[in-house]
């Protein structure tokens, strides 16, 4: 009888140790210009055996597979062959992402002379030189960007950050040597004026990033020869694309930080696999941090965000979306009064911010192209208040008292055509 209950046991174990060594993968693969599904399209595993080919809707999916990094190659009929490097398949989730393949007759290709290789660059017709992307792989592996990506896109050519300017704790984005406030966010779409926490007022910098990056799929950075419906941009245009939620089952992840603790959460919504979901919570333990090491300051932020997606048909999808934060930063006495210590007490003002994005889009597929529309509202509440002495306030001692309110309500119309090989 314990020879067989040992038998079992090691079976069990056996059957675990092989469940946690495979993994899914799956994707969605749609032309750039016109957002339609690539049917047949040829998805490789390289240096694997794994081949697949997507259906109807532009899916792909490898069940089963060995866990660990993978490149990726797309290639269909018509267009440019697609690379995606470092793509990690774990135990867990699913990994899932989006791909959009460019149509061959418009790319140029370069080839630099010099070496004994030729390295062949490829670039759109439209944005030659100033468009940079990064994969939500990359800015997990950037070193020392502790998942942020206000942090890691400072990396990019052309953009510094705001060590240049003595202020090496924020996220200021400069591109090409403009001020923070000259760049636009978008988010699937839809603007966002504040994607960092603690963020100054017109600007959009701030120590800590607001987005999180088990969202984030792609991020596209224009630094010039932006596209006509970013119409308010002078140094650079960032859009951020978010995953789809998984269609076929509930999954998550909990993330540990340098600063925070994130949950994240995505899944289907019906039965069908038609509308999907993610939804995340970030809180800050910096302020238990701070109180650790005694200082007398003490940052605290929460953060949430939110997509909704639903298929009402194969040509048309509504997606509603939502980002907002809460930030406080208060006082504590120290345990060791120290004249650094009681400078930075009296010398800092209190600070009760919150801010949020909630917006709706209706993306429709046309002949050739596709129209989308969004509608949003941003709202950022600041308050600012600093006495001769923080920790006792008095209301006549009171030497900075700061309260605003900004509130937009935007909607957007755009359209994108190819037309004689142009995109309009």
């Amino acid at each position: 009888m314990k020879r067989i209950f040992f038998i079992l046991i090691l079976l069990i174990i056996n059957n675990l140790t092989m469940a946690q060594s495979i993994g899914n993968l799956s994707g969605w693969v749609v032309d750039k210009n016109t957002q339609k599904p690539v049917q047949g399209a040829v998805v490789k595993l390289l240096n694997t055996k794994f081949v697949t080919a997507t259906d109807s809707l532009g899916k792909y999916q490898f069940k089963s597979i060995p866990t660990g990094q993978f490149q990726i190659a797309i290639t269909s009929l018509g267009y440019i062959t697609y690379n995606l490097f470092n793509v990690v398949v774990t135990s867990g989730n699913e990994t899932s992402n989006t791909i959009e393949l460019t149509n061959a007759d418009i790319v140029l290709k370069d080839v630099v002379v010099g070496s004994s290789k030729k390295t062949v660059r490829t670039a759109t017709l439209e944005t030659p030189l100033s468009v940079q992307k990064l994969t939500a792989e990359e800015i997990k592996s950037n070193p020392g960007g502790n998942f942020d990506i206000s942090k890691v896109v400072q990396a990019l050519p052309g953009v510094t950050g705001s060590a240049s300017t003595g202020a090496g704790f924020r996220n200021d984005i400069i591109v090409r040597g403009g001020a923070p406030n000259e760049n636009v966010f978008y988010l699937d779409g839809i603007e966002i004026p504040v994607i960092n926490h603690f963020s100054t007022q017109g600007s959009a910098g701030g120590p800590q990033g607001i987005l999180n990056v088990s969202f984030i799929d792609e991020v596209k950075l224009s630094s010039s020869a932006f596209d006509a419906k970013f119409d308010n941009a002078l140094s650079s245009v960032f859009e951020f694309k978010q995953k789809r939620g998984n269609p076929d089952k509930l999954q998550g992840n909990v993330r540990l930080g340098a600063t925070e603790f994130a949950t994240t959460l995505d899944g289907p919504l019906s039965k069908n696999g038609k509308t999907t979901f993610l939804a995340s919570v970030r809180r800050s333990y910096l302020q238990f941090l701070f109180k650790a090491i005694d200082l007398p300051i003490r940052p605290n932020f929460w953060d949430f965000q939110f997509k909704v997606t639903h298929v009402i048909d194969p040509k048309t999808t509504v997606t509603f979306l939502g980002v907002g934060a809460i930030d406080q930063f208060d006082f504590a006495a120290p345990k060791k009064a120290t004249p650094e210590k009681l400078y930075a007490l009296n010398a800092n003002p209190s600070l009760d911010q919150w801010s949020y994005t909630v917006g709706a889009s209706l993306k429709k597929l046309v002949k050739k192209g596709y129209w989308n529309l969004a509608i949003s509202r941003n709202h950022l509440n600041n308050i600012n208040e600093k006495y001769e002495d923080n920790l006792n306030p008095i209301k006549g001692e009171k030497t900075f008292d700061y309260a605003s309110n900004e509130i937009e309500n935007k909607v957007r119309w755009d359209i994108t055509k190819s037309l004689l090989g142009l995109i309009l």
